[in-house]
């Protein structure tokens, strides 16, 4: 563990209603691991341990799990994932980091996406799956260098809740009213916030507007402040978490 500092976190626990849900379901959320020079298999271990835990039905990572292009770096960290054991699985999708693999001999993501699904972890890119006959969960392409189409995630929707992960909060605009809840990270609570001024960059056009938490407008949507860090290894008043999110019938 190259910092161990990094591995530090809360995990935070909310409970809300999720209309079309006719029983309650526990969502562990957890977003931009960053996986590379930073963060390592160790670190990803610990924060497995940690979710596992929490006793999950359902794991989901909104995004940002590397952050290089180095296999030799991710593959070890990856496999870590295969901890995540949940009833209904672990999920992800990509964040604007991931794409940085297109570096790496396949360019593309193919590579990432095998050796996530080597460990039990299935990307949702532009699709969706009925999870429970009353939950259905989507998940939609990065916003800044993938294509975003939750037309195209939400067409296998037929009945029950449904529960969109994406990565990038400024894409709260294009969610529609049929999903109930949104999860998304790639702020990290801004990562550095400073006295008076506040989160030193949240990485969107939107400002500090949807830096973290909770948001009911333009969309229902929590934004987490993620686990790992981007380029500094300094968390400043801006935790890691895990959050464990107990949705009931609404």
């Amino acid at each position: 563990m190259r910092f161990p500092w990094l591995a530090a976190h809360e995990v935070n626990r909310y409970a809300r209603p999720l209309a079309g849900l006719e029983r309650p379901v526990r969502v562990a959320h957890l977003s931009d691991l960053h996986i590379g020079y930073y963060v390592d298999a160790k670190i990803i271990a610990h924060w497995v341990e940690a979710t596992m835990a929490q006793k999950p039905d359902l794991v989901v990572i909104s995004g940002d799990l590397t952050d290089t292009h180095r296999a030799e770096w991710i593959r070890p960290a990856v496999a870590e994932l295969a901890g995540l054991e949940a009833p209904l699985g672990a999920w992800a999708v990509w964040g604007n980091h991931d794409y940085r693999l297109r570096r790496y001999k396949s360019r593309d993501l193919s590579d990432l996406q095998g050796w996530l699904e080597q460990a039990g972890v299935r990307v949702l890119n532009n699709a969706g799956v009925q999870l429970r006959d009353d939950l259905y969960l989507a998940g939609v392409d990065d916003l800044w260098h993938g294509q975003p189409d939750v037309s195209q995630a939400l067409k296998d929707h037929r009945e029950g809740a449904v529960l969109l992960v994406c990565h990038n909060p400024d894409y709260f605009f294009e969610v529609p009213a049929k999903v109930g809840l949104t999860l998304v990270g790639h702020t990290h609570g801004g990562q550095i916030i400073l006295p008076i001024l506040g989160p030193v960059s949240t990485s969107s056009k939107y400002g500090k507007r949807f830096a973290e938490g909770w948001f009911e407008d333009p969309v229902k949507g929590f934004v987490s402040r993620g686990l790992g860090v981007s380029t500094v290894p300094i968390r400043f008043r801006a935790k890691a978490e895990i959050v464990i999110h107990e949705l009931h019938p609404g």
